[in-house]
């Protein structure tokens, strides 16, 4: 519809007679988006001050996992890092401001390769560390219990949804700036260089741990900021390997940054008629308030929102899109920009398998208290 969620869904409900009722379930995604790039904000300046520190030496300072845990604590409560926040949001509104050729494309052709490159180089150099076979022994040894356990393959699901930002809005917003004559299923490559990117990082974190011997099953904020910080310390040439990591992390995080805020950003354009500065003015200022106000409260700020928002509001794109809008609708859109007819699989699929996977998902997220 080369528009955002709110008008998106808005043209699928006009069929029916129902538009203002499509709009309003719009906003769904749209202030699910917002709010997950608002609570992401947090987790941002928490790995700029560490991206920062470690070029200071601030980051690596700490004598013990005590002393590590204690900083991260610190600057994890309530108003524990106003500076560094406010300067990755305004960092992520910049490049907003020059849109998504000047800004985002320009950007993401950057920093994306740097990722791979940066994470490549560690991972070759923790290879040939004493005790990294653990490491890998532990990613991908085979567990038949695990794999026999419905909960394995909820929580997968889960992760997936959370990594690949099927909400209903991120996918939405940057198709809508697609021309005719691009081959939208082609998007199947984000799932394929999702997942190498998530390999890579796995091949870097888990046997770095393992070399220092430390517990693999560890997982949460703190393997990032507590325990990684002080397995680099240890290791020869630590100071350079952290200031490596942190700068591939901030890169990668600032990507999902601002995949998540151009869904508002968007949409204040498309509804109060704004150029694209006043917009990212506008997400701002309501992105520096409440980032600052849930600083400490983040991780169930973050709960919610991937419990009950992600998969909603991708159900509710489904429903919009393949229930609403019907499967000649849906074949047509699909077809653009392709030589030939995309395979008669992919309506019956969708429409009767992702959506109700998008509503097992919410009820077993609301049931297990979260998935992945």
């Amino acid at each position: 519809t080369k528009s955002g969620p709110v008008d998106a869904f808005g043209y699928a409900c006009e069929t029916k007679g129902k538009r203002k009722a499509g709009e309003a379930l719009g906003l769904i995604p749209v202030l699910g988006s917002l709010a997950m790039a608002i609570g992401y904000t947090v987790v941002m300046g928490w790995i700029l001050k560490y991206m920062i520190g470690t070029f200071t030496g601030k980051t690596l300072a700490a004598a013990s996992v005590d002393d590590f845990a204690g900083a991260f604590g610190s600057m994890a409560s309530a108003f524990g890092n106003n500076f560094w926040q406010i300067v990755a949001l305004v960092i992520a509104m910049i490049i907003l401001a020059f849109g998504v050729g000047k800004g985002i494309e320009k950007v993401n052709k950057v920093l994306m390769p740097v990722f791979f490159i940066l994470f490549v180089v560690l991972g070759i150099y923790v290879a040939f560390q004493p005790g990294a076979a653990d490491g890998y022994r532990y990613i991908f040894r085979v567990e038949p219990e695990a794999l026999a356990d419905p909960k394995t393959w909820i929580f997968a699901l889960g992760q997936a949804f959370f990594s690949l930002s099927v909400a209903g809005s991120g996918t939405l917003i940057y198709g809508s700036y697609l021309s005719d004559e691009e081959n939208i299923p082609a998007a199947g490559r984000v799932a394929l260089f999702d997942t190498i990117a998530a390999i890579l990082a796995a091949l870097v974190i888990i046997p770095a741990m393992a070399t220092t011997g430390a517990q693999l099953n560890t997982g949460g904020p703190g393997l990032l900021f507590i325990y990684l910080p002080n397995l680099m310390k240890s290791m020869p040439g630590g100071a350079l390997i952290a200031i490596i990591f942190f700068v591939a992390v901030f890169f990668a995080g600032l990507t999902s940054l601002i995949n998540l805020y151009e869904a508002p950003i968007a949409t204040v354009q498309e509804k109060l008629h704004l150029s694209r500065v006043p917009a990212c003015g506008v997400i701002a200022a309501i992105g520096v308030v409440v980032s600052l106000l849930i600083q400490g409260i983040v991780s169930q700020w973050m709960d919610v929102l991937s419990i009950y928002i992600c998969p909603l509001g991708a159900g509710l794109a489904g429903v919009m899109f393949f229930w609403i809008c019907g499967k000649k609708y849906v074949q047509s859109q699909v077809d653009k920009g392709r030589s030939s007819k995309f395979t008669d699989l992919y309506y019956p699929i969708c429409k009767y398998i992702y959506v109700p996977i998008c509503v097992l998902v919410l009820i077993l997220g609301i049931v297990l208290g979260g998935i992945g």
